[in-house]
C-alpha cells in the first residue's frame, strides 16, 4: 500500500462546489481507499492505495458522488516530504509577516512554464523557488496587494493550472 496525499481545488469556497468532507470520507472507504482522513474543509486528503495513479478514480468518484468535476492534484506523501525537505530557507522560516504557501500545478505546464506565465515576483515583496514539480512561493502578508503573483495566481488562464497550500496546511497533512 501507498500513502497518498490529494488536494482537490477550488472546493467550499464561498459556497461554491460544495463537498461535504463526512460524505467524501465515506465515498472514499466505500470505493476501497484505505486509512482515510481529512483536513480542512479544503479538500486534503490523506489515504492509501495499491493504486499506482489514483487520481482519475478520485475524480470520477467526484463526479459521480457531488455531480461536479474538480481538479485533484495526487503525491506520493514520501515525495512530498522529500520536496519538503529541500525548501528554500526563506520558505516558512516563521516569520508571521510572511506566508508562505506551496504551488502544485495541475496542469501539463511544467513549474518553469507557470513562472514565466506569471512573470517575475514583486521585488522585495515576494519570492519563489521551483523544485522538481511545484514551486515555494513566500509574500510579505501587510503588502500582498502588492504582490505581482498574488495577483496572478488568481487570475483567469492561470488560476486553474494550479492548487496553492499554505505552509501551515501541508505540515498539518504530513501530521
Amino acid at each position: 500500500m501507498k500513502k497518498y496525499l490529494a488536494f482537490l481545488r477550488g472546493i467550499n469556497i464561498s459556497g461554491k462546489n460544495k463537498i461535504s468532507m463526512a460524505q467524501l470520507k465515506t465515498e472514499l472507504e466505500a470505493a476501497g481507499f484505505q486509512e482515510v482522513s481529512i483536513y480542512l474543509n479544503s479538500g486534503n486528503i490523506v489515504f492509501t492505495s495499491n493504486l499506482d495513479d489514483p487520481r482519475p478514480m478520485l475524480e470520477k468518484l467526484i463526479v459521480e458522488s457531488f455531480c461536479l468535476q474538480v481538479p485533484v492534484y495526487v503525491i506520493l506523501m514520501d515525495d512530498l516530504k522529500s520536496i519538503l525537505s529541500n525548501a528554500p530557507e526563506w520558505w516558512d522560516s516563521g516569520d508571521k509577516d510572511k506566508y508562505d504557501n506551496l504551488i502544485f500545478i495541475l496542469s501539463g505546464d511544467s513549474p518553469q512554464e507557470i513562472c514565466d506565465l506569471v512573470g517575475q515576483p514583486s521585488q522585495n515583496l515576494e519570492k519563489i523557488e521551483v523544485f522538481e514539480n511545484v514551486i515555494f512561493w513566500t509574500f510579505d502578508r501587510k503588502a500582498y496587494r502588492k504582490c505581482h503573483w498574488w495577483k496572478k495566481t488568481a487570475s483567469p488562464g492561470i488560476a486553474e493550472k494550479l492548487t496553492i497550500r499554505t505552509a501551515n496546511t501541508v505540515k498539518r497533512v504530513l501530521g
